[in-house]
């Protein structure tokens, strides 16, 4: 069993690690993520079996990496690990199908036991439904079929890296009649949509602050803040800092 760990604190990650390869079977740790878009990257590319997920990490969290994965199709088991006794959690995780929800730290028992509960699931394999509200597909409703799927890719994983070459291939497309169709049932070029959208995001994160202000343009998947500012303000016609005070002037 291909295993990744996504767990944003060093000691938590190092001792699961450690655990499960102290743990009989044919268990293997591919990878290990800090944050939740390095972990829907590596998911991405590695397609391992199983993932324990935090729920709690940085750009991505857990619950919402879940879903990302979930929207792409990847039939990868997911195990929640988390620090809380949350209700909410527990009955999102549930949801969303996941094999497991332990609580840190996990014993060894546990984790054996949720290891061969993912081993008999892996024998029937298959692709789990994604149970979210789907927004932008209300905003294109007569959009082609291709089209509305590569809407909800961009709705769950728009924190991660997403490519037109990428995602044109998930869609068993080429890039250029990707490109095309995109363009005439939305009406914009899919990277300017993406662009609009990671900024609406990004909006949306200074006025709940649920998000620290200077993590927010990595939440939304820019990788430099300083191009994030350029176009947010090509955008909203304000700075990030100037839209946050008037954010804040309105509370």
């Amino acid at each position: 069993m291909r295993i990744l760990i996504a767990e944003d604190e060093q000691r938590a990650r190092q001792g699961l690690e450690r655990l499960i390869v102290s743990i009989e079977g044919d268990y293997e740790v591919i990878a290990t993520a800090a944050n939740g878009r390095t972990a829907l990257e590596l998911i991405l590319e590695k397609r391992p079996d199983l993932v324990f997920v935090d729920v709690k990490m940085p750009f991505l969290d857990g619950l919402s990496l879940i879903r990302a994965v979930r929207t792409r199709q990847v039939p990868t088991e997911f195990v929640v690990v988390s620090a809380y006794a949350d209700f909410q959690f527990a009955q999102e995780s549930i949801s969303l199908e996941v094999a497991g929800y332990l609580l840190k730290p996990a014993a060894k028992e546990e984790v054996e036991a949720v290891l061969e509960k993912v081993a008999g699931r892996l024998e029937n394999r298959h692709f789990y439904p994604v149970r979210e509200q789907r927004r932008l597909r209300e905003k294109y409703p007569d959009a082609h079929p291709l089209i509305l799927r590569a809407l909800d890719i961009i709705e769950a994983g728009y924190a991660g890296k997403i490519s037109q070459k990428e995602l044109a291939g998930e869609l068993g497309l080429s890039p250029e009649y990707f490109s095309y169709l995109f363009n005439k049932n939305t009406g914009v070029t899919f990277s300017a949509f993406l662009r609009d959208y990671r900024i609406g995001q990004a909006q949306a994160l200074y006025r709940s602050g649920s998000c620290d202000r200077k993590t927010v343009p990595y939440a939304v998947g820019f990788s430099d803040a300083k191009y994030y500012n350029k176009v947010f303000r090509e955008i909203t016609g304000k700075t990030p800092a100037e839209y946050l005070q008037i954010c804040e002037n309105n509370i």
